[in-house]
This record gives structure tokens, C-alpha cells and sequence, in this order.
């Protein structure tokens, strides 16, 4: 399969039984640090091409990845329940084929946020580790954004000199987002809001209403909801 932010092949294999084990320990658990973690070696067993290491992948890769490697390991297709969306009452069963599900890049979105007609950043994608870090599986606050957004800052250009993030302090940083106007925090919240996400449109038939509806299914715990 291909890494969706980096295009690069990789080979991999099936998860075996005892690596399994180790993740559904960490689901039933319910901590997100734990699932993150056992994602994270899971991948890190699973995929045979050397260079890959799962804590400098983004989020959506990893998830990406996951689905890839779970689909080749117990079954390309998995069923559950979604409610219809015609009604937003009656459950309904649904399939997917996992190996249809694919990352899905927002034609609006860049990773480059402008600033100023002088100064722009330079964003990289968040890891799994900087979303459980920052809050971010639950409803995230104000706080939690400027903390995502500081660690997210790659590179600073301002006009022709361009300077590595890490030549500042995280508290510089966030000193930084915190002193930018309305409008310049807006740019920097739409990197994050169309950011790529592992995505797929599913028709979901209403046996109540005899009504067909189209779903769209947006991130990996939708796909065994």
C-alpha cells in the first residue's frame, strides 16, 4: 500500500493472533494513550519496509494503515450499525469494504498558512501521540488548539529567510499564536479543519421509512461503530 502524506510503497503483512490480543486489551481499556500505543506497535510489526517509524506518521495514516493491515488480517469487510440518517433514530446494518476506504484531501487545503504578506508557516501534520496529548479525542478547548497548533509549526518564513520551528521555545510559540488577530487564527484553525481524513460515502437504506440516504463515514472508529 502507499502512505497517503509521504506517497511512498510499502509491503506489509497481517497482524497475528497475540498482536491482536494486545490491541483488544487496549480497546477494552478505553485509554486513549494505551489504543494509540498499541496501534503504534502493531504497525510497527506489520509493515516490513525499514524507515517507517508509526511516531512521525499523521494521525490519518495511521489510521489508514490500520484499516489496510486489518482488512488483509481478519476480513476486507466489516459490518456494524449505523443510525439512518434520514431520521436519525432507526439503526441500520451496514458493510464496508475496508479496502475502499481511502484518504480524502479537501481541495481547499493546504499546509501552508499565511499570516502576513511577510510571514508564513509552514504546518506539519499532527501525530497520534499530539492528538491524545492535546485532548483532542474529546471536545478540544481554546488552550488545547494554540498547545496543537505549537507543536504542528514546522518551518517560519518570513519573506526569503526560512527558519526551522524548532530554533524557538514551545512558551515562544504559543506566545506567538496567542498574540495573532481573529483572522490569522482563523487561517491557522482551517489547516486543521481540512486536514486529510480517512473517509468513505456509504447508502444506507431505511427499512422504517423506505428512504435511501447517503453517509459519510470519516475517521477509523466509524468503521466498526
Amino acid at each position: 500500500m502507499t502512505v497517503p502524506s509521504t506517497k511512498k510503497k510499502i509491503k506489509y503483512r497481517p497482524f497475528l493472533v497475540k498482536e491482536e490480543k494486545v490491541l483488544l486489551l487496549a480497546l477494552v481499556s478505553e485509554d486513549d494513550k494505551e489504543i494509540a500505543n498499541a496501534m503504534k506497535g502493531l504497525i510497527k510489526a506489520c509493515v516490513l519496509t525499514k524507515g517507517i517509524d508509526p511516531d512521525e506518521l499523521a494521525t490519518f495514516d495511521i489510521e489508514y494503515l490500520f484499516l489496510r493491515i486489518r482488512a488483509k488480517s481478519v476480513g476486507e469487510v466489516s459490518e456494524f450499525k449505523v443510525i439512518a440518517p434520514d431520521d436519525n433514530e432507526t439503526q441500520v446494518d451496514v458493510e464496508v469494504n475496508l479496502e475502499e476506504v481511502e484518504v480524502i484531501v479537501p481541495p481547499d487545503h493546504s499546509n501552508k498558512v499565511k499570516i502576513t504578506d511577510d510571514v508564513t508557516l509552514v504546518m506539519k501534520y499532527p501525530s497520534i501521540d499530539t492528538f491524545v496529548k492535546n485532548n483532542l479525542s474529546e471536545d478540544p478547548k481554546l488552550d488545547d488548539i494554540f498547545q496543537l497548533a505549537a507543536d504542528c509549526v514546522d518551518k517560519i518564513a518570513n519573506g526569503d529567510e526560512v527558519e526551522n520551528a524548532k530554533a524557538y521555545k514551545k512558551g515562544e510559540l504559543l506566545t506567538f499564536f496567542e498574540g495573532m488577530n481573529n483572522l490569522q487564527f482563523q487561517e491557522v484553525q482551517k489547516f486543521f479543519e481540512t486536514m486529510p481524513k480517512v473517509s468513505h460515502t456509504i447508502e444506507v437504506f431505511n427499512p422504517k421509512t423506505e428512504k435511501k440516504s447517503e453517509m459519510v463515514l470519516e475517521g477509523m472508529a466509524s468503521f466498526f461503530a
